[in-house]
Order: structure tokens, then sequence, then C-alpha cells
């Protein structure tokens, strides 16, 4: 294979001081100056991160002699014209142990190429190399590479020479370099392995039979054949002493999880009937939201997203589609493969509706707003949040429930959601084209049978509520509401502040609002009394609804006392249950949506 024109390195070369060396260089740069810029943010993670104030420091040299450079905006540089090889060399703090950008320490490093691999104006679309070295000295001796970059030529400890056909294939695949613990198990003839950095001990066996059914369920969700999209899949598992996330990539994923959310040694590969710690399942719900991202986000993506410009904001209104109906199938998977049982999981659905349903800001904001507002509401949130938004994650799941029990009561139980899934992914993800709104609603319809016309437009683009309590019924399952605390509601939120406590949050409407208390505020004292983070919950036992209580507290350096008058405990926690006994036809409907267990 001919050497590619544009070629990057990059190496660990202080861990202790969390620095990574990058070269690249550019065979034929530009005549008139070559460019250079690195992305302002990370597919998948709708927010403004710039990267580029990591960058340290960074020079450019062609055939050893120095090379001016010039900074244009907050993220570009350019080079003065150059005959022949151009090279940078640039330092990279890496700092920050999330699954967006990159870290670097003595245990391990990890990154995405999108916070260290600078992309070169008007040669993004050339195929491009990058060398992996491990740091130098002997405690990294051990260390290894873990990634799906294709592979050139590297060693057997993984460092060494990677391919990518383009810039955006470069920094799609996330790499790890530690003495990671290495898993492997298969999945419908495909390769599929779990790099899992840190200090834990836990049921390897257990946790690949579990990921591999729920690998093997969403691979036959869109395929039933078995066939998956990609030739191999990684799981780069970051444990923490407490912890969560995840970002998908085409073929890979990065996650971070709790320590404690690992299955223990005496937690069976066969559950027996068992309950999962809610941890596990946790994990477990991660692992299938970030999977399912590999049809859903990756390959079947909104037209409006497939312009690829990380310099700045892309908008769409579909992200209710893209991570709403995600998160409604990465649960769902988990009590198709029996993992969870029907009741467990009609526990997991009532904690959603009740998030849901105590947020004033679903009154205010579509899913299809939030979803085009995400860079500046869902990912920047306040503590005014719960009052103006509504989440499309949330939200966008209980919409993608109302769909698929109004396909499935509309067509006696013969199709679902899954079948829009199928389409989007023939007609979108199979094709590379871009999915719009007209096209998606065309789908529904389609599949529904009828005009979901009036749904989306209630429910989607407007602020209603789907009907979730009538739908559920048809499948044998009843929805209640009780309190969801024994003392009367203030409606705001409380946290501690060392050995004082801080309000958090206000609602809109609530008791706290109306006598004026506001986030910030420090409480003092109740009705003459102090209040302190030990003694909190005994203080607020005391209030009487419709009883006027004196509250005095701190915002910042003056004293406030003002009169609350708290409101009967508000029956804001969803309940479901299953029906029973309920005839067959409801019988066939509950089974075809959760199965048959």
């Amino acid at each position: 294979m001919a050497r590619c024109s544009v070629r990057y390195s990059i190496c660990p070369v202080l861990p202790e001081a969390h620095q990574y060396e990058v070269c690249l260089t550019v065979e034929r740069p530009d005549p008139e100056g070559q460019c250079f810029d690195l992305p302002a943010w990370i597919p998948g993670s709708y927010m403004i991160r710039e990267f580029a104030r990591h960058i340290m420091s960074i020079r450019a040299e062609h055939k050893g002699q120095a090379v001016a450079l010039h900074k244009l905006d907050k993220h570009t540089w350019q080079a003065a014209p150059v005959k022949g090889p151009l090279t940078l060399t640039y330092r990279v703090y890496a700092w920050d142990l999330s699954v967006r950008g990159a870290h670097l320490d003595q245990s391990h490093a990890f990154f995405n190429g999108s916070s260290v691999f600078l992309r070169v104006f008007g040669q993004d679309d050339e195929p491009c190399s990058v060398t992996i070295q491990l740091p130098q000295g002997p405690d990294y001796r051990a260390w290894r590479v873990a990634t799906t970059l294709p592979v050139q030529k590297v060693r057997s400890n993984g460092s060494g020479e990677y391919l990518a056909a383009h810039y955006l294939q470069l920094i799609d695949h996330p790499v790890e370099m530690g003495q990671f613990q290495w898993l492997e198990f298969e999945v419908c003839g495909v390769p599929h392995a779990i790099a899992v950095t840190g200090r834990v001990e836990f049921n390897a066996e257990r946790l690949c039979a579990d990921v591999q059914r729920i690998c093997e369920a969403q691979i036959r969700l869109f395929e039933p054949n078995g066939e998956a999209p990609f030739s191999r899949y990684l799981f780069l598992l970051t444990v923490v002493g407490d912890g969560y996330g995840g970002l998908e990539h085409c073929d890979s994923t990065a996650l971070i999880c709790g320590r404690d959310d690992l299955p223990r040694h005496d937690e069976m590969v066969s559950t027996h009937g068992q309950p999962l710690r809610e941890g596990y399942r946790t994990l477990l719900g991660l692992i299938s939201h970030e999977y399912f991202h590999a049809w859903n986000v990756k390959r079947i993506r909104p037209l409006d997203l497939m312009q690829d410009d990380l310099s700045e904001e892309n908008y769409t209104r579909l992200l209710w589609v893209f991570e709403g109906f995600t998160s409604y199938f990465d649960d769902l998977a988990l009590v198709r493969t029996g993992l969870v049982t029907h009741d467990e999981y009609l526990t997991m659905l009532a904690r959603t509706i009740s998030g849901v349903w105590r947020g004033e800001g679903r009154h205010l904001q579509s899913v299809a707003e939030s979803s085009f507002d995400a860079w500046i509401k869902y990912y920047r949130q306040d503590e005014n949040a719960p009052n103006a938004i509504v989440s499309y994650y949330t939200k966008g799941s209980l919409i993608a429930l109302a769909m698929d029990l109004m396909i499935r009561r509309k067509t006696l139980g013969e199709h679902g959601l899954e079948d829009v899934m199928r389409q989007l992914w023939q007609n979108f993800g199979q094709t590379g084209k871009g999915v719009t709104e007209d096209a998606l609603l065309q789908i529904l319809q389609d599949v529904y049978g009828d005009s979901m016309a009036e749904f989306v437009a209630s429910c989607v683009n407007g602020c209603e509520d789907p009907p979730l309590a009538e739908l559920l019924f048809n499948f044998g399952i009843e929805m209640s509401w009780r309190n969801s605390d024994r003392m009367p509601w203030l409606g705001c939120k409380l946290v501690a502040d060392g050995a004082e406590v801080k309000i958090a949050q206000v609602m809109s409407g609530s008791p706290a609002e109306r006598a004026g208390l506001s986030a910030g505020d420090m409480l003092v004292a109740l009705d003459g009394l102090r209040v302190t983070a030990n003694n909190q919950e005994k203080a607020l036992m005391r209030l009487r609804e419709g009883q006027v209580h004196q509250v005095h507290a701190f915002r910042r350096d003056e004293l406030l006392c003002v009169n609350v008058v708290p409101d009967a405990p508000k029956a804001e926690q969803c309940v479901l249950s299953l029906r029973s006994p309920v005839d067959l036809p409801i019988r066939k409907l509950r089974q075809a949506w959760m199965g048959a267990h």
C-alpha cells in the first residue's frame, strides 16, 4: 500500500503531567499556506467543548527548519507556504476523565481522535495513518493498545501503525492504552471484546454472557438473519469509584461505570429468577443503549447532521428519535432477553414516567424544540432546567413507547416500533441517505397503517403528554399515582453543602417559589430552629400543609426571613402493575411487546 500523504503519530510522553505529543506530517501542503483545525465538539455529545484549549504548545517545521505558524481563530492555525513535507508537533493536555475527551496518567491512557488530531484543511477526505506509541520506561512495559482502527502494521502489544480512510473515520475510533482486562466473545459470528480498565474484581463470565444476549437481540432487531453492520465490535469500559457515561462510535463505544456496577463473583451466569442489582442493571442498560447507537445515530443519521462540520453547532429537531428511541429500546432489550422480569421492567418504566411528569418544562418545550436547542439547553442545564426544558432522551423514550403500543394495538401485535427501525435501517442506514422529519413520519404511517400526524403534532412538535395510561391499559397494565413523600410539599430540592443545607432548585408554582426562595439560598432555620445537613429531614417532617412556617436563609451574605405555606404531598410517583387475569388477546399483545417469560 502506498504511503499516506497525511500521517499522524501520538505518544503519551509525560503520563505524570497528562501530556500527549502528536506529530502530524503533510506531504503536499497547500502552497498558499496550509491550515489546520481541531474539532469544537464530538459527534454524539451536542455541546461546544473547544478541544483546542488543551493544546499547550505547537510548532511547524519543514526539512528541519522552523516554519511560521499563525493562529487564525480559537481552533485554527495556518502555516507559512512551503514546498514539500510540513510537520506540526504539539502537546495536548489530557485530564478529562470522561468518554468525550482525552485522559492520561500513570495508570492508563485514553483519547478520542477529536481531542488530539488536527484536521488538515482540503485533505480531510484523504487516507491517513496514525502511529500509536506506548510510553517509555519500565513502568509501562506491560501496557498494550485497544482500538478498532484498521491495522497496517502493529506489534503484539498493539503499538504501531493504523490506517483510516479519511479524517472522520480516524476520529471515530477511541483508543485505550494500559493494563486492561481483555474479554472476548462472539455474537452472530462477529468477534466482540470488552477492555476493562481500572482496579476491579468482577465476574467476567457473567458480564460476557449478559452482554452477548443484549448484542444478539439488538442485531436481530435490525436484521432477523443476524447480519451485523460491522466486522468486529469493542467496548472500552473504564471503571471508577462512582461514574456513568457512554459515547457511541461506528464499531466501538467508550463507557464509564462505577466499580460496584460490575457483576460480583457470587452472581452466577444464570439469574435463576433473582433480580439484577440496580447498579449492574444500569450498566447493562448503558451497554444496550450505546450498542443500539451503532445503527441508530452512527448509520441511520438525521440529514441535518450529515454535513459533519465539527467547528460549529449542527442543528436537528430529531434527537428525540435518535436518543429517545434508543433510550426506549435499551431497556426493552433487557426484558426481552429475560435479564429483567416484566415487573422489573415496569418499575424501570414507571421511574422514567415519574421523572418526566415531575418536570414543568415539558409544558413549555416540545421534544423537537429540545432536540434543536440541545446545544444551549439540555447540555448546559442550570438550576431552572426542570421548569424550562424537557429531555429528548426520557420524553423521547415515552413517545417511542406510545408509538410502539399504538402500532401493536392497531395491527393486533403483528407489527411494532422495531418495524419502523428496520425500515429506517433499510431506507437510510444501508443507503447512506439522511433521515428527514417527513420521511420518518411516512415510515411511521406505513407501519401504523394510518395517520400519525396528529400524535406527532401534539406530542412531538407540541407539549402534550402521550396518553400512556390508556395505551398501557390495552396491554393489561394499570397506571396509577401515589405520593412519593410523606411530608408536605415545598417544591424545592435541598442538597448538603458541607454541614449546611442549600436550595439547589425551586419548582415553578411551588410554595418555595411563592415565598420568594431561590436556588443558591442557604437554609439556616425553620420556625426558629437551626437546619443542618444532619437534621434537615427531621426539620422538614415538622412541616404541616396549609400552615405558615417561618424560614430563615442566607442569600449571598444577606439574611432573609420569609413565610412559606406547604402544599399537600404531591402524587407524582408513577406505579405500573400487571392486571391479572387478562384474556388471551391481551396476553399475546403483552408478550409480543415485552417477551414471553
